[in-house]
């Protein structure tokens, strides 16, 4: 009898290892939902549309891109994880994922354990501005300034704990200066004060401050990128401008849930990257500041990584650790 139940399992094993294999070499068989954890127009859903686009396309199956703003995108990812583990719900990641998982306690799910990275996609820089008044034109005058007259400056954000929020309190870490945070309810109203005089610092999504900083209404210091962005090419990087190793880009990246198929997730990932290729993808994502990533799975799992390090060290030096 028990090596008659042994054997039934063996077959049952058997047979379910033989179906996943079908079904990974069978997918994608019916339309694919990517979970969008912002509102539709910002940069987020401008790269699941358009790099969708072009998976879909590559995949030949349609992509379907879903709202679930929330949570700073926690609502998204909790959905995704919760998700059958068969490739038609994916999750585009951003930023605000790792950051959550270091300083929010009450997560239904684990960020880092609960998701299977497939690429990362896109990144778009936040771009350190000032307000005229203070008179700095670089990134040293700006540390000068700070240390010359500590926790005087003000600099905005679009909310607590935040990439833009985390972005200054790494500014504040790695140049040693002290600065007040004011957080707001999202970038618009933050660059609002800012162009007010309001506030003095920010770090802004480019798209939403080049255009000011082209009429003169505010200064342009860095880029947050590791390299110089298309759309601001004389603009220095923060590492160019004497802080290397500052990168603090708002980047987006595809994710399924932990336990989907590995042929699913690479061929997740040679479609995406042969989207990313597309000229067409390239145009339409240029002009709105957006640059091309792309890269194996491996390479998106060391990158999180990274970035769960580096924004546990802020978080603890802001005190929002939980």
């Amino acid at each position: 009898m028990a090596i008659g139940l042994m054997r039934f399992s063996m077959l049952v094993v058997a047979a379910t290892c033989a179906c996943n294999i079908a079904s990974a070499e069978d997918y994608p068989s019916r339309p694919v939902r990517v979970m969008v954890g912002f509102s539709p127009g910002t940069t987020a859903d401008i790269t699941a549309r358009v790099v969708g686009q072009r998976i879909g396309q590559n995949l030949g199956q349609q992509i379907v891109v879903e709202n679930k703003a929330g949570a700073g995108s926690s609502f998204a990812a909790e959905a995704v994880a919760r998700a059958p583990k068969d490739g038609y719900t994916l999750l585009i990641a951003s930023i605000a994922n790792p950051i959550n998982a270091v300083v929010s306690s009450n997560l239904s799910f684990d960020f880092p354990k609960d998701f299977a990275p497939i690429l990362r996609l896109t990144t778009t820089p936040n771009i350190l501005v000032v307000h005229p008044s203070i008179g700095v034109k670089s990134v040293k005058e700006l540390i000068d300034f700070a240390k010359a007259k500590p926790d005087q400056l003000t600099f905005g954000s679009s909310g607590v704990a935040t990439g833009t929020h985390l972005s200054g309190e790494l500014f504040k870490v790695m140049a040693g200066v002290t600065m007040v945070h004011v957080p707001y309810g999202g970038s618009p109203q933050a660059v609002t004060d800012l162009l007010a005089g309001r506030i003095q610092v920010l770090f802004s999504p480019a798209s939403t401050v080049l255009q000011h900083v082209r009429d003169g209404k505010l200064v342009a210091l860095a880029s947050t990128e590791a390299k110089r962005t298309a759309i601001a090419p004389d603009l220095p990087t923060m590492a160019e401008a004497g802080l290397p190793g500052f990168e603090t880009g708002l980047w987006f990246g595809l994710m399924a849930p932990v336990g989907t198929a590995k042929e699913i997730v690479d061929k997740l990932n040679r479609a995406g990257n042969e989207a990313l290729k597309a000229e067409e993808v390239g145009k339409a994502l240029a002009p709105q500041g957006i640059d091309l990533v792309g890269g194996s799975a491996d390479d998106f799992a060391r990158f999180l990584d990274s970035e769960m390090k580096r924004w546990t060290t802020v978080a603890q030096a802001a005190g929002l650790k939980k």
